[in-house]
């Protein structure tokens, strides 16, 4: 808390400038004017962008909210109500929308690296990340797979498994957990081991507990092969890695069950129970979340030493500057870090 004991306001950081994150930011503080006061209502957030294209964005899209750059984050905090404030990190070369250029990468990441400092001073809550165009970033020079690793570069927390922060992927009633994360399914079978369904299984129980209030959290753990395997006919991996994991949890006092089939795992029934599913690889996570609630999940970073979500969709370059995006999972990743962030503080 500030010397106030008001919770500072969320950083949020500008993704690629080329595609939707200055739009549905600038449609998340218009929701948050209109619900204002409102149970649910979005949390104050500062943003670290270029003003200048803010304000010509509002403009060219009709909508209505003022943009005023700031000095500090405190600052921002008390003009949110009136206006959308914005810590000023300049770009380096004019904005297309759907066109992004490698010479603003610079200006992408110093925005993130900007946002972590802030939470670590204690100037903000929690780093909410507006989606980023890795190609555009590679060609600037960016050697990270992901917003995750680059967030884990930065938390010092990349010196082996045990300190890798986790990726969780939440909605509605459901949150689930990939094990591996940026590799292709050849790639990520060699990956899901012991010690990683374990390290994930640790992390997300910890995180349940802690940022979720969640007392004695419940873990399914999905098989990797159809059928969880069919006894071995149609793959060990079951028999050899993933219920020996499981049996690992469990006798740290984690309540986890598995491994499950995936094509049942995912059904109302079945959901309710358990609070998190591992799943063993990117699309086994993230086809079930999408299918069921496209529109509100949340991207969140277990593991690391501050609260970090992000809205669960990419840049979406085809309809950058067109209006037609909405802001409900920005508006979420909002709503979730700032529970989170009060849950910790607490």
């Amino acid at each position: 808390m500030t010397e106030s004991g008001v919770r500072p306001p969320l950083a949020l950081t500008m993704g690629e400038p080329a595609g939707i994150g200055g739009e549905i930011a600038l449609k998340a503080w218009a929701e948050a004017r209109v619900k204002a006061g409102a149970n649910g209502a979005v949390p104050p957030f500062v943003l670290l962008d270029d003003p200048a294209r803010l304000e010509a964005l509002a403009v060219r899209l009709g909508l209505p909210v003022p943009v005023r750059a700031v000095g500090s984050m405190a600052e921002g905090a008390a003009l949110f109500g009136a206006a959308l404030p914005v810590l000023p990190q300049p770009l380096a070369a004019p904005v297309t929308p759907g066109r992004p250029d490698p010479a603003n990468g610079a200006a992408v990441i110093a925005s993130i690296d900007r946002a972590v400092e802030l939470v670590r001073r204690g100037e903000a809550s929690a780093v909410v990340t507006n989606p980023i165009q890795k190609s555009a970033l590679y060609a600037a020079g960016f050697r990270h797979p992901g917003h995750t690793e680059y967030l884990a570069h930065l938390a010092g927390l990349t010196a082996g498994l045990t300190g890798e922060p986790v990726m969780m992927l939440a909605a509605q009633d459901l949150r689930v957990v990939p094990v591996t994360i940026h590799v292709s399914v050849r790639d990520a079978v060699p990956l899901v081991t012991r010690e990683a369904i374990l390290h994930a299984g640790r992390v997300t129980a910890a995180a349940l507990a802690r940022d979720f209030g969640i007392a004695r959290p419940r873990l399914a753990v999905a098989a990797l092969n159809p059928h969880a395997g069919e006894g071995g006919a149609m793959g060990r991996e079951e028999i050899d890695v993933i219920a020996p994991a499981v049996a690992d949890l469990r006798a740290e006092g984690i309540d986890a069950v598995g491994p499950k089939p995936a094509d049942t795992l995912f059904h109302a029934a079945a959901r309710r129970g358990y609070d998190a599913a591992l799943c063993m690889y990117h699309d086994q996570a993230l086809i079930p979340l999408k299918t069921i609630d496209f529109d509100t999940g949340v991207n969140i970073t277990l593991g690391l030493p501050f609260v970090r979500t992000s809205p669960d969709h990419g840049t979406a370059l085809d309809i950058a500057g067109t209006g037609k995006a909405g802001a409900s999972s920005l508006i979420a990743a909002l709503t979730t870090a700032d529970a989170m962030a009060a849950r910790r503080r607490a």
